[in-house]
């Protein structure tokens, strides 16, 4: 599969989910419950409702950790959110940035900008605007924005390398991103790596954590920090999808790991 085909298969994903509301996703045994729901996603987020300016329908539970924690996003910042979805991130980073501040949404799935837009209707914030567009070629100007967010996107980005360039030319001299994705120690059996199904929910789209942050160090960012780090037990019931019984014998005994991480890195002035 090409990476367009890898980006149709995601925006399909995506588009389908943008339907669901947070309930229905609990109820089919997603957010923070660590399982699948009849799409085929494996759900690995953090618990929002103690953050202030969440939005609970704006969450979809599709995020894999909160980069808002670690941002250190202050009043008046221009804050943008890569994969915004729904908006839950941008809802949170409006809370902070407040009426000084200005936050922008980047998603290249119709339905989640139409979503999100709906939301903050509801909530009547002139500061925060969704567009559309791809992270790999994004439609922002240069040296804009503070600081750039995003929750368990990125690993989705076939080309990791042009997204960190974008992010790169996107930021503020002097700015820095935060970002929580997933990250893979040990390698993935093939027939998970493939499947286009477990790309789009999270995991197989990812890569080692040392070509991860060989790739932010390659593309010129400094002051590297992972400051949280979770390792996400994929379930039997979802690797027996993939695997015959020895084979999930013989991963689970593999030093092989998924992980969650949030980690920031600067600009330079």
């Amino acid at each position: 599969m090409n990476a367009n085909d890898l980006k149709k298969v995601v925006r399909e994903k995506y588009g389908s989910i943008a339907g669901q509301s947070f309930l229905l996703q609990k109820q089919g045994c997603c957010g923070t419950d660590n399982c699948c729901d009849e799409l085929g996603f494996s759900m690995i987020g953090d618990d929002y409702k103690n953050i202030k300016g969440y939005n609970k329908d704006a969450d979809l539970g599709l995020g894999c950790g909160i980069p808002t924690q670690f941002a250190e996003i202050k009043p008046g910042d221009h804050v943008l959110d890569l994969g915004s979805g729904a908006g839950n991130d941008c809802f949170v980073a409006r809370s902070i940035v407040g009426d000084s501040g200005k936050v922008t949404g980047l998603d290249f799935t119709d339905a989640m900008i139409t979503k999100a837009i709906e939301n903050n209707k509801k909530l009547g914030f002139s500061n925060i605007e969704f567009v559309k567009g791809d992270i790999e070629e994004m439609p922002l100007p240069d040296n804009n924005f503070d600081i750039v967010l995003s929750n368990c996107v990125l690993n989705l980005v076939p080309n990791k390398t042009k997204a960190f360039k974008e992010i790169m030319r996107v930021l503020k001299f002097g700015g820095h991103f935060c970002v929580s994705d997933v990250v893979l120690k040990g390698q993935l059996p093939e027939k998970l790596q493939k499947d286009a199904e477990m790309y789009a929910g999270c995991v197989s789209g990812a890569v080692g954590i040392d070509e991860y942050l060989q790739i932010i160090k390659t593309t010129g960012f400094e002051n590297i920090v992972i400051h949280k780090q979770k390792e996400i037990t994929i379930p039997t019931d979802i690797l027996s999808k993939y695997l015959n019984s020895e084979e999930i014998k013989e991963f689970k005994q593999q030093e092989t790991g998924i992980f969650s991480i949030t980690i920031s890195a600067d600009k330079q002035l």
